[in-house]
């Protein structure tokens, strides 16, 4: 039974099982809704970097950070086919794009429209990322073919505020509701290691797990600290700032109980982790990464040490998906 009514308390139940247990039971579950030992490939494209007026405290392209990034215009349509067509040779099954913005300008939706359509035709899944919707934009991009759309809820709702200031939990609620009522698959994670307690952790995933219907992709990023941000100047200074490897792992283990049916996606931060860390974490039920060198602005493992990493532990990229919207039903 897929449960939207979790408690807290019964979350932070998860997160105190001994471990060995945690992942016995995040693996059952795992492997009664998807296959055991395939992993989706993603490729992510920043079609819109740099001079967002959000103040994201994390992030290298906010108006805000002092990181020397340049804000660029956004791509050329053909640029972004140009971009999906090497991604979809190299293996990736589905082709994420997003724009540094607060939301989009009416002036951009046909040219977004225009570049969904043409990864669409390609036979690549489709998702987008570019800050709050209207209830207008969110039906144009579903009627130009876009399956998903991303937009974090990023941490707890009551540690939200130490990261953002620019923009309320509320209003990533309310996107998410338009992206519902569009048609279009959701998209929705956040990030550990950004300072938080494990009770801030278990609240972000009280967040997901009880939303109306789980998102369909869950990406679970680790802060990657970048200097002349706020928050990663902050970590950067502090000795021993990151998140600890068992406890990440216990975080995807727990996405991984609470969202049976759902993607989860090993995301930002996976260039620091060690091969035996990212293995603990699809024993725990992470089944989707981004490929190539780069992740919007930060670095990527890269497509050679994915493939060596599958090799060595028997996994293969995942051919197929249930339709979008399967896992809400």
């Amino acid at each position: 039974m897929i449960r939207t009514d979790w408690s807290r308390d019964e979350i932070g139940a998860l997160f105190g099982m001994p471990f060995l247990d945690l992942l016995f039971e995040a693996q059952r579950v795992h492997r009664q809704y998807h296959a055991p030992n395939e992993v989706q490939l993603s490729t992510l494209l920043s079609i819109k970097t740099g001079g967002c007026p959000e103040d994201c405290g994390y992030c290298s392209q906010s108006a805000f950070a002092e990181t020397g990034l340049k804000a660029e215009k956004l791509m050329d349509a053909d640029a972004v086919l140009a971009a999906a067509a090497e991604a979809k040779a190299a293996g990736s099954g589905r082709f994420c794009m997003g724009a540094a913005w607060r939301e989009p300008k009416e002036r951009d939706m046909d040219a977004l429209c225009t570049m969904v359509a043409g990864v669409k035709a390609m036979g690549l899944e489709t998702c987008m990322t570019l800050g709050m919707l209207t209830q207008g934009q969110a039906d144009r991009l579903a009627a130009a073919g876009l399956d998903y759309y991303n937009h974090n809820l990023d941490s707890s709702p009551e540690y939200y505020g130490e990261i953002i200031t620019t923009r309320t939990y509320q209003e990533r609620l309310d996107t998410l509701e338009a992206v519902r009522a569009s048609g279009m698959a959701v998209c929705c994670g956040g990030i550990v290691g950004m300072g938080e307690t494990r009770e801030a952790r278990v609240g972000f995933l009280h967040a997901l797990a009880t939303l109306p219907e789980h998102p369909e992709s869950v990406p679970i990023n680790a802060l990657v600290p970048i200097s002349g941000t706020s928050l990663g100047d902050r970590l950067l200074a502090e000795r021993d700032s990151k998140i600890d490897d068992i406890e990440f792992v216990r975080t995807v283990a727990a996405a991984r109980i609470l969202m049976p049916r759902s993607i989860v996606r090993l995301s930002a931060g996976r260039e620091s982790m060690s091969e035996t860390c990212q293995a603990l974490c699809f024993l725990a039920g992470a089944n989707s990464i981004f490929t190539g060198d780069k992740l919007l602005t930060t670095g990527n493992a890269g497509a050679g040490a994915d493939a060596a990493l599958f090799a060595k532990l028997g996994l293969q990229p995942m051919t197929s998906e249930e339709p979008a919207r399967v896992a809400a039903e």
